[in-house]
């Protein structure tokens, strides 16, 4: 029998009998390892209810009392870490190394959430006028929620997590249905740590879970990474709701290889960008465009790197798993089919393949499309699995032409020797997140994760100091204490 994943709410196990279950899937074997409860609206507002109420006293506890918690789970987090990794590995079906690297960028926000003494402060200005100062303090807004993907299912909750009740709100969390193993296990971990009964929860579930947290009046903000539908989706209803929302959309990330790079490092770091996770994150490298002489070097190399990948079970010695679903699968081989139409040649076609053992698990190898268009469709489209597009560029001023002719805007990078480009790619790219180089541009904790366009919607993003004011409202007080009231003490 199953496991079922419960929701964790005011402090208890919570099993909503009457809803539906969703079966977890094993994508490396196809196997239903677990089920998780669908969550209906009743259970949704219950844990927004018990959130009000821990609020009364959690914004109350001194800041530095609250870290303490945050210091325990980061301890938890640390011990764990073996155990979490096989959890994401076993129902995301990323390598138990990539599982790992998560959780360290994860634990990476919880350590530096544990500095909220000094993040959170304010400033105060004595003698604005004769007698009067003013001062500008952070207050909590109250209960906050995240609704997070399945391709990070243990980093991402911890983007927005810490720094909310760090700051003193409380938090909701409602993960992807089709990862709610390691959310739970995280609960374990909270719930050991000792925070306070409804100060974090989580609900599980779908479409009914999200609107409920969307349309619920006392949720005042709603963190957001997915697809970007789904972000622009998500945006416009919580903010038609009065609320603040920061929503992480969807990326077609260039990078620029120019002739003058080293080509070996360029490869490495490449295929791990492009290939690492299957493709399956918002930072992978998804298109490659070879200015100049780097063409046919860099063509050669790929193209190798991309055979030779050891694609497999995620536990094993292999460098990429499996896409998420069967619909992910047939959605990734339909795009590559369809690229041919397009004009693209298929230089290294990942369909059709099978991992001994695994024969059902939901494969794409590594695949490289060739002499893309850069108007094509397929050259703006989000593929979300292990497929890198080629491109071809003359200089460099064309290359930085091609990076901002798109809608998304989360990473671009370049690999060079020179300064010069560098600084010159750095300043005009089009995006939040920029590498040089560097495959994978993805910012330190204390850092913002800065998506651009139809990358991103809101105007503060995840981590940092970024989260800080996202999760407090500033309050400005001017006082004067009159010299003959003074004189009364």
């Amino acid at each position: 029998m199953a496991t079922k994943i419960l929701d964790f709410v005011d402090g208890q196990w919570t099993d909503a009998k009457s809803a539906d279950l969703l079966s977890v899937i094993n994508p490396a074997s196809a196997s239903t390892i677990a089920e998780v409860v669908m969550t209906p609206k009743e259970v949704v507002a219950e844990a927004v209810e018990a959130g009000q109420k821990a609020f009364r006293d959690w914004r109350t506890t001194p800041v530095v009392e609250r870290v303490q918690y945050l210091f325990k789970l980061k301890m938890l987090l640390e011990d764990n870490l073996d155990d979490i990794a096989k959890i994401i590995t076993n129902e995301c079906g990323k390598t138990y190394k990539e599982s790992v690297g998560e959780m360290r960028r994860g634990i990476e926000n919880v350590e530096t959430a544990c500095g909220m003494p000094m993040m959170i402060q304010g400033y105060s200005n004595e003698d604005i006028a004769s007698g009067i100062d003013e001062h500008m303090f952070r207050q909590p807004l109250g209960v906050v929620a995240a609704i997070t993907p399945f391709n990070f299912p243990g980093m991402i909750p911890l983007w927005f997590l810490p720094y909310a009740v760090a700051t003193g709100n409380c938090f909701i969390l409602k993960p992807s249905e089709r990862v709610p193993m390691t959310s739970a296990k995280l609960f374990e971990l909270i719930e050991e740590a000792g925070f306070p009964p409804g100060v974090i929860q989580l609900v599980n579930g779908g479409k009914d879970a999200v609107n409920a947290l969307l349309d619920h009046p006392a949720v005042r903000a709603i963190s957001f990474v997915g697809s970007t539908p789904v972000a622009q989706y998500v945006y416009s209803r919580a903010t038609a709701n009065g609320k603040r929302a920061q929503c992480q959309g969807g990326a077609k990330n260039p990078v620029v290889i120019m002739p003058d790079a080293d080509m070996d490092m360029a490869t490495r770091i490449m295929a791990d960008s492009a290939f690492g996770c299957a493709g399956q994150r918002c930072l992978a490298a998804s298109v490659a465009i070879t200015v100049g002489d780097a063409k046919n070097t860099f063509t050669e190399q790929i193209a190798d790197a991309a055979t030779s990948r050891k694609v497999g079970y995620g536990l094993d010695d292999v460098q990429m798993g499996p896409v998420i679903t069967k619909d992910s699968k047939d959605r990734i081989e339909g795009i590559i089919e369809g690229s041919t139409n397009q004009g693209a040649s298929i230089l290294v076609d990942g369909r059709g393949q099978s991992v001994d053992s695994y024969d059902d698990g939901y494969w794409v190898f590594p695949t490289i499309l060739d002499n893309v268009d850069p108007k094509s469709e397929i050259a703006k489209t989000e593929i979300f699995g292990p497929v890198l597009s080629l491109m071809h560029a003359q200089t460099v001023e064309d290359a930085i032409a091609i990076v901002n002719d798109r809608g998304f805007g989360n990473m671009a990078c370049l690999f060079t020797e020179s300064g010069a480009v560098a600084r010159k790619f750095r300043y005009e790219a089009d995006a939040g997140n920029v590498g040089i180089n560097i495959g994978v541009a993805a910012p330190m904790a204390f850092f913002p994760f800065s998506g651009w366009n139809d990358s991103f919607f809101g105007d503060l993003h995840a981590q940092g100091r970024h989260g800080v004011e996202f999760y407090t409202q500033t309050k400005v007080v001017v006082e004067r204490w009159p010299r003959e009231w003074s004189r009364q003490f």
